[in-house]
């Protein structure tokens, strides 16, 4: 008999659940925190997710369910982290449990504010967990595309292959292919970077601007976020693999990509506090915004375009008379 390693997802929202869908196919648990008590135990008795993904029906015998974050941790040799990055700080403060003999992989596509790190960065930093044992689950993959079951592809990252081979098998199934890379620091900047495009993309259709526009801000995107990555960790990396143009497309273009939807309501004419009322779900894009703007001060990459989305988010620039500006920074 096969013995398998034990997987904890820690979230409740779109991602998580559709990780904890795919780790399902090959595992004969896995365990589930997320903080949300009534949603535990609406799962426990209708076997879906109330709030996310609602179509995904789970076989409650496969599922370790807790809103104790600390049960989750002390059960599993490798943690996957699906949470908006602006509250991971405050669900690791809920933990007494180590750490230390942990394995983490974050499917967090965010800056954790209160260190204005990278997740992978911030564990290391903050808990001491070595990078052999951190790791990055990044797409290109929408969360509900996996709950359709449409063929997907995923890059696992981490600087240790047998780790980052681990998560990839378990990840593998008829609608989920995998490939792996040790860029760990470049994939989790990636995820991170393609939400500010988004915003941009959905702010340029909000504001009328057509698919050529969109094509040429793509294009520039892509560049831009070369030279950004290259900037925070200099390494040889193929720009153009899945787990970075690929999924700066798909978050830019995608009807399920919620930075779109936000940057698309902002070019519209949305206030970014009426827009984010407006969602059900969080734009991570938003915070990233902020975060790489800041973090650009001290490397001094050229980005025009997180410049823009960074102004009228944060100084409430005007829309329009910003994105009329970048299109002459564009080519």
């Amino acid at each position: 008999m096969e013995n398998y390693p034990k997987f904890a997802v820690i979230g409740g929202g779109s991602w998580a659940t559709a990780i904890a869908k795919i780790l399902c196919v090959n595992l004969p648990e896995i365990a589930w925190y997320m903080r949300n008590e009534e949603a535990v135990e609406h799962i426990k008795t209708q076997h879906h997710n109330p709030n996310y993904l609602s179509s995904v029906e789970f076989n409650i015998e496969k599922l370790k369910l807790t809103n104790d974050i600390n049960e989750a941790v002390a059960y599993a040799d490798y943690i996957i982290f699906a949470i908006p990055s602006a509250f991971l700080g405050s669900e690791l403060s809920k933990m007494t449990e180590s750490l230390n003999d942990k394995i983490i992989f974050s499917a967090i596509k965010g800056i954790v504010p209160e260190t204005s790190l990278i997740v992978g960065e911030h564990f290391n930093k903050v808990y001491d967990i070595p990078f052999e044992n951190i790791g990055v689950i990044t797409g290109p993959c929408h969360a509900e595309e996996v709950a359709l079951e449409r063929l997907s592809y995923l890059t696992i990252a981490c600087g240790d292959a047998e780790k980052a081979k681990i998560v990839a098998k378990y990840f593998s199934n008829n609608y989920i292919k995998t490939k792996i890379t040790d860029d760990i620091i470049g994939t989790e900047y990636a995820a991170m970077l393609k939400n500010i495009y988004a915003i941009a993309a959905g702010m340029a259709h909000g504001l009328g601007y057509g698919d050529n526009f969109q094509s040429v801000l793509m294009s520039n995107g892509i560049r831009e976020m070369k030279k950004f990555i290259r900037k925070v960790h200099k390494m040889k990396r193929n720009i153009n693999d899945s787990a970075y143009l690929g999924d700066l497309l798909v978050t830019g273009y995608s009807v399920f990509s919620r930075n779109r939807m936000f940057g698309n309501m902002i070019g519209k004419g949305y206030t970014v506090k009426s827009a984010m009322m407006e969602m059900s779900m969080v734009a991570e894009g938003y915070y990233a915004a902020k975060s790489a703007w800041q973090l650009n001060q001290g490397y001094g990459a050229k980005t025009p375009i997180i410049d823009a989305v960074y102004s009228i988010l944060y100084e409430g620039k005007d829309a329009k008379r910003t994105f009329k500006k970048l299109t002459e920074k564009l080519d």
